[in-house]
């Protein structure tokens, strides 16, 4: 049968070897199946590349692929350089034939050497696309913006900053600055080598700023942990001097920073704007906002979004981000449900969506429910477990003080334990108090090269808890002769769309009087209603009234006592922290929601507390 794409019904020739199929190296068939002979149909040249051309298009059968090529080989029309071009660019993606064709041209141009160039950059040898570059400049084919673009794009790919700086410095040479398209890809290397301040000098160099330069250099900071210039950089968007507005693109990336911040303002206004310029259908946007406003510990909302997709909308990425956010914020029971109900939906649940479910067994201490949900992973849904699966198993077990049981879960993994998984374990070993096994825990990290200064620090906080003196003053001298370096906890909270940083004993706000002053007077009142400070969370080898002091000024109680001052009476106070919040700090917001009357949301490390009415979500497991 000849292919559709050709429309002709010819038959094979009688004397073809070949009676059940096309042989391509057999030029009378070739031009039986063309209405061809081995010279053009006409004399005009327009005339046989346009009927080349719309061969070359419609072809969509490799072996009539080589027909053509034969028969432009034999013609000797193939060094025609538009058929040429657009031969090459048909055959593009498979590089090892169409760097051949490339190849056997007398004179290829420079378009040929950019399709060439493109065909690398997308390809497992990009490599061999800056090589090409640097050949087509050797032969002294002048190159152009789509030149340079396609090798940066090679450059990055195969992960090389210093080539990419050549390309860079002839861009400059070549005077192709006012090229958006080229900068903009020039932007996404330095983005890539992790070097943003660059990245935002070639965009400040572009002359016509469109959404797309913008969305790099969001994308930029993004990958460098930018998060709060993100925020600055939506509202800057000057839209009438710049002449382009955010699109889609553009909050998916704004809402990624606002999940990452915390900042639950802000993620509203971005919501607003979807919602103001028609982007409320775009799938992949409502599920950045289930996302953003469970990690913002705003589950109504997230919630809201979520009923408001259609059946047909909800994919499998949607039901994953309700179910992690229930997990997340301490409804384990109801992001289980959400599970079932996405079954009897009819969908079918990923790796994702099962790392959801595991999480939600372990903040809420669903042991059974958890074994069982993983052993039916693999044998019901065809889910392999993964290194997050198996995380969550060690987090599951370790939270309800099964240590030996999570150790062997460990050594009996399919995929060897990461450092996050020993880290995991080495928490758990923290909140237990188990130094033994925590030990053993720091020497597996050590034996990855993985070990970090927090590892340390939860190390301290296992000897401190057993009052183990003597090991924490051999181990604060390690980390002092190794230089390790901890980060203090620390707390945030936003207010009108400003994020406010504390500390421990903080005292760079701007508005530190009041507030400590305001901090005094809570813990007055919350001592009034029984509250007595735990001074079993401060691990340093102090006098119960010393204790007692530090804790009184930990940064979650200082970044609370902001929210008090500087908000109406039953406005919900939300916190996030870096670190998991000690024992007093919890006892602290708990009794205060009920005395203030307030709703209290902390963030740490690993989940939500949502304190309300002397009650927190997490049931006091965590």
């Amino acid at each position: 049968m000849v292919s559709r794409s050709f429309s002709i019904s010819t038959k094979l020739n009688s004397h073809c070897p070949s009676p059940n199929s096309y042989c391509y190296l057999c030029l009378s068939c070739f031009a039986s199946l063309t209405n061809l002979t081995t010279k053009p149909p006409s004399n005009s040249l327009k005339k046989t590349q346009n009927h080349f051309i719309s061969l070359i298009k419609s072809c969509t059968q490799k072996p009539h692929l080589l027909q053509i090529h034969t028969h432009l080989i034999i013609t000797s029309l193939i060094q025609d350089q538009i058929l040429s071009l657009h031969f090459l660019s048909r055959i593009f993606r498979q590089t090892g034939y169409s760097r051949q064709v490339f190849d056997q041209m007398p004179n290829p141009n420079v378009s040929h050497y950019n399709t060439m160039i493109r065909a690398y950059s997308v390809s497992n040898s990009p490599e061999q696309g800056f090589h090409l570059y640097r050949k087509m400049r050797l032969n002294g084919i002048p190159t152009n913006p789509l030149s340079c673009s396609f090798a940066i794009k090679c450059c990055i790919r195969f992960s090389s900053f210093v080539c990419g700086l050549q390309i860079h410095a002839r861009i400059t040479r070549d005077g192709f600055q006012s090229d958006s398209l080229l900068m903009t890809t020039l932007m996404d290397l330095y983005s890539n080598s992790e070097k943003p301040v660059e990245a935002c000098r070639v965009f400040d160099e572009i002359p016509q700023k469109d959404t797309v330069a913008w969305n790099v250099l969001l994308s930029c900071y993004i990958r460098n942990q930018g998060m709060r210039d993100v925020l600055c950089l939506f509202d800057n968007m000057n839209f009438e001097v710049n002449r382009c507005e955010p699109d889609n693109v553009t909050c998916l990336l704004v809402l990624q920073a606002c999940t990452h911040l915390g900042a639950l303002e802000f993620g509203e206004k971005v919501h607003r704007y979807i919602e103001e310029h028609g982007y409320s259908d775009a799938i992949n946007l409502s599920n950045s906002l289930i996302t953003m406003y469970s990690r913002c510990g705003s589950l109504d909302k997230a919630y809201g979004v979520f009923k408001g997709m259609s059946i047909r909308q909800k994919n499998v990425v949607s039901w994953s981000a309700m179910i992690s956010g229930f997990a997340v914020n301490g409804y384990g029971r109801e992001a289980i449900e959400a599970f079932e109900e996405m079954q009897r939906s009819g969908v079918l649940p990923d790796d994702q969506t099962v790392t959801g479910v595991l999480s939600a067994c372990s903040h809420c201490g669903l042991v059974d429910k958890g074994m069982t949900f993983f052993g039916r992973m693999t044998k019901e849904f065809g889910i392999v477990p993964n290194i997050h699966h198996y995380g969550c198993m060690v987090d599951l077990l370790g939270r309800a003080g099964l240590l030996d049981q999570a150790y062997r879960l460990i050594k009996s993994m399919t995929v060897k334990p990461d450092s996050t998984i020993w880290r995991t374990l080495l928490g758990a070993c923290r909140v237990q108090g188990h130094v033994t096994l925590g030990e053993q825990v720091i020497g597996h990290l050590i034996e990855l090269k993985a070990e970090e200064a927090g590892d340390y620090v939860l190390l301290l906080n296992i000897y401190s808890s057993a009052a183990k003196w003597e090991k924490v003053k051999e181990l604060r001298k390690f980390m002092k002769e190794k230089g390790i370096q901890t980060s203090p906890g620390s707390s945030s909270i936003e207010l009108k769309g400003v994020l406010h940083e504390f500390v421990a004993d903080d005292v760079t706000h701007p508005g530190k009087d009041e507030i400590y002053k305001m901090l005094d007077e809570i813990t007055q009142q919350l001592k009034i209603a029984g509250y007595v400070a735990e001074i079993t969370s401060e691990l340093h080898n102090l006098t119960c009234e010393e204790k007692e002091r530090v804790l009184s000024y930990h940064s979650e109680k200082l970044a609370i006592a902001f929210g008090i001052l500087a908000t109406p009476p039953g406005t919900t106070i939300r916190v996030a922290k870096n670190l998991r919040t000690c024992v007093d700090c919890h006892n602290f917001a708990k009794l205060l929601s009920e005395v203030y009357n307030r709703q209290v949301i902390i963030r740490d490390r690993t989940r939500f507390h949502h304190f309300r009415n002397g009650c927190c979500s997490c049931n006091d497991y965590w």
